[in-house]
């Protein structure tokens, strides 16, 4: 499951910095004013880093969930393990 989630994580990463370096080369050969480019890439780089905030926010939040699954196995099999004590001990 971890490597599922750091599999999509990557490729979700790899996908805003392609977006980003493609939007950034396609607006350097657009024929527009520097000041209006620059814009334009500002514009690009804001999507971008917002993008790459929402992603790390999604990949915190699946974190959570399967820590807390994690927690919720470990008291459960600790549960199950006293119960089998006091079945060998009684």
């Amino acid at each position: 499951m971890y490597s599922e989630i750091e599999e999509n994580s990557g490729k979700a990463l790899w996908f805003v910095a392609g977006v980003a370096v493609g939007a950034t080369i396609a607006l350097l050969f657009a024929p527009s004013s520097g000041r209006v480019t620059r814009r334009r890439i500002g514009r690009v780089a804001e999507r971008g880093r917002d993008s790459l905030a929402d992603t790390g926010r999604d990949i915190a939040e699946k974190g959570k969930e399967l820590y807390e699954k994690g927690r919720r196995l470990a008291d459960e099999a600790a549960d199950m393990i006293d119960r089998g004590k006091k079945l060998v001990e009684g």
